[in-house]
């Protein structure tokens, strides 16, 4: 059985997008057989502030010990969050900070410039929404959050296959094209139930 690990960046209570484009995704990969757990961010208690860089350790909260057992148990990560200033919301980019970590997420081995990525053997998706327009997300912001989110944190730390599927122009859909939207997902949730990571998943990243 494949298992995910579902995490929910959007901090509504209320029912949003978001939250039926996470409950879309969860329905159609269980529907080919895998497992979810939900994770939602914004319910954590933990500092989303890196007191001090990499120079000194900071514990981590009880929280941040269970989100990082169930990423080390999962064989895929499914983020889903609203872009805001063309990045996640900041109780993503809190936990990112405070739990990828030097020697649990990556590390640097010795007269090598490029890092190992420990989370490998993992597959990831990524589901956001934005109001830019896609010409303008592509054109201005040059796909900045694909660069930083995907790119510079997600595949550096390993994750792999990465697919990114950003939701442009979301206040103007309407209720039928939200629907749309929604059973796309259910779709995406299907297909990643066979998504398999090119290399075998570590069980517990080395280091700690």
């Amino acid at each position: 059985m494949t298992s995910a690990l579902l995490l929910f960046g959007h901090a509504d209570r209320e029912t949003t997008f978001n939250h039926r484009l996470a409950d879309s995704y969860e329905r159609g990969f269980r529907a080919e057989g895998g497992s979810v757990e939900r994770v939602v961010l914004s319910e954590l208690q933990f500092d989303p502030v890196l007191r001090h860089g990499y120079r000194l350790d900071q514990p981590l909260e009880p929280d941040l010990q269970r989100v990082r057992r169930a990423i080390e148990q999962a064989d895929h990560l499914a983020w889903f969050f609203p872009t805001y200033w063309a990045s996640p919301p900041a109780v993503v980019r809190g936990l990112v900070d405070r739990l990828f970590l030097p020697g649990w997420a990556f590390r640097f081995e010795p007269g090598s410039a490029l890092p190992e990525g420990l989370l490998r053997g993992r597959s990831a998706r990524v589901v956001t929404t934005m109001d830019s327009p896609g010409f303008w997300y592509t054109a201005v912001d040059h796909r900045c959050l694909h660069r930083s989110f995907g790119t510079a944190t997600l595949s550096f730390c390993g994750l792999a296959p990465l697919r990114f599927s950003a939701i442009h122009s979301a206040r103007e859909l309407d209720e039928a094209g939200r629907a749309r939207w929604c059973a796309k997902v259910e779709g995406f949730g299907r297909r990643d139930v066979g998504a398999r990571a090119p290399s075998p998943r570590l069980l517990a990243p080395r280091g700690l």
